[in-house]
């Protein structure tokens, strides 16, 4: 039995796009344009295209068009990192160093500092009153030109009143803010909790990473608590991560060393 119309345009418009004739990243003919070129009607083209979509071909981005899902190099980040210093799982100088191991191009958004009321999950993290106020610090982060993560460090706003203020400003902390800390309050970071959640992506992570809103691709969520010596919350950061250009892994105890770079 032959393939029904929509099967036979789509293994051609699959034929076209393994082939390179459609090349990854870019925008597949329009419905009215594909409709002309089979001779099929809309409802056909319709779903040769749904059907490119389940195999994972392309994907649909609203009021732009469908395009040729992109092959993406996973990048491995260490969640395991030295609670001492702060550094490993993504956070401060860890994540430009590790991904330059990897012969690979970080870079990064300009830091946006906002003050602002925490919502409740964040108080509660950070145990300070519901309603307290807050520091946020925001960046944005690529690989080689791809968008691969947004960062969000929420620091009690007393941190800030005590004489932190470069936390207040929208300059990159060179040390680190673990570090800052440290030498200008005194206050040492002594360990972290991190919490894991894989969700939906919401519109603004959809349209930052370019991701179809079917909500196929999920995000990653990491949420570290830092703690003092007191073991007082100081510092929540929330990481996102689309799982589709991600992976982690987390050493304990003596292991060897892991290279960076893509997992099979």
């Amino acid at each position: 039995m032959a393939n029904p119309m929509y099967r036979q345009i789509a293994e051609d418009l699959r034929q076209r796009i393994e082939s390179g004739g459609i090349p990854p990243g870019s925008q597949l003919p329009t419905e009215l344009a594909l409709r002309d070129e089979y001779d099929a009607s809309r409802n056909t083209v319709r779903d040769a295209i749904k059907w490119l979509i389940n195999l994972g071909l392309v994907a649909t981005r609203p009021g732009q068009g469908t395009f040729v899902v992109e092959k993406i190099d996973p990048f491995v980040t260490k969640l395991s990192g030295d609670p001492n210093t702060g550094f490993g799982g993504g956070e401060g100088t860890s994540y430009l160093s590790e991904v330059s191991e990897g012969n690979r191009k970080p870079t990064t958004s300009r830091i946006r500092v906002e003050i602002q009321e925490a919502a409740d999950e964040i108080a509660d993290r950070l145990e300070k009153p519901r309603g307290s106020v807050v520091i946020s610090r925001h960046e944005k982060r690529y690989i080689d030109g791809t968008p691969w993560s947004m960062l969000t460090s929420f620091y009690p706003m007393d941190l800030g009143t005590r004489g932190a203020v470069r936390l207040t400003i929208p300059e990159d902390i060179q040390e680190g803010t673990v570090r800052y800390l440290a030498d200008t309050l005194g206050i040492h970071q002594m360990g972290y909790r991190d919490w894991l959640l894989v969700r939906t992506p919401d519109n603004n992570e959809a349209d930052f990473f370019k991701l179809s809103p079917d909500g196929r691709t999920s995000i990653v969520e990491i949420s570290r608590t830092a703690f003092d010596g007191n073991t007082q919350p100081m510092r929540l950061t929330v990481t996102v991560y689309p799982a589709d250009r991600n992976q982690f892994i987390f050493d304990f105890g003596q292991v060897p060393e892991q290279e960076t770079g893509q997992q099979t």
